[in-house]
């Protein structure tokens, strides 16, 4: 049913009970899977020259964790025997970087985590999950945490 699933991380708890549930679908299914980490490049745009050294500072950490987050996802997906793909993607904003992930490997469905914010933490923070299922032109399986 599904050729090719998406699984979006971000180092989170929730994010790796996405990768669980990516590993028992992609079994079931026989599907391949890709697993990626979205870096905004850009997080200083606007504040001036003065942040170029931060910036350096800031890809390097991010890259750094981006690696840590999907070697975890890769640990749980081949512990269940499926091999993924990994990529780090670069886009201003998450939920873009995922669907243009998605359109790029040919994905089928997304399986991803929502950490379920409410109120002022979700209105200042946002919900990638939430930007993603209403935006994606294919299937979005959310995970809860």
């Amino acid at each position: 049913m599904f050729k090719h699933i998406l699984v979006p991380v971000d180092g989170s708890e929730t994010a790796q009970k996405a990768a669980e549930k990516a590993a028992g679908l992609a079994k079931v299914f026989g599907s391949s899977v890709t697993v990626i980490y979205v870096i905004d490049p850009y997080p200083f745009t606007g504040l001036g020259s003065d942040f170029a050294y931060g910036q350096a500072e800031y890809l390097s950490a991010a890259t750094a964790e981006a690696e840590q987050a999907i070697q975890a996802a890769k640990q749980t997906l081949q512990q269940a025997g499926v091999t993924p793909q990994t990529r780090v993607v670069e886009e201003h904003s998450t939920w873009r970087g995922i669907l243009n992930a998605a359109q790029t490997s040919g994905a089928d469905l997304i399986v991803m985590g929502s950490h379920g914010r409410h109120g002022l933490e979700k209105i200042v923070l946002g919900s990638v999950a939430q930007r993603v299922l209403s935006h994606a032109h294919l299937p979005v399986f959310v995970v809860r945490d």
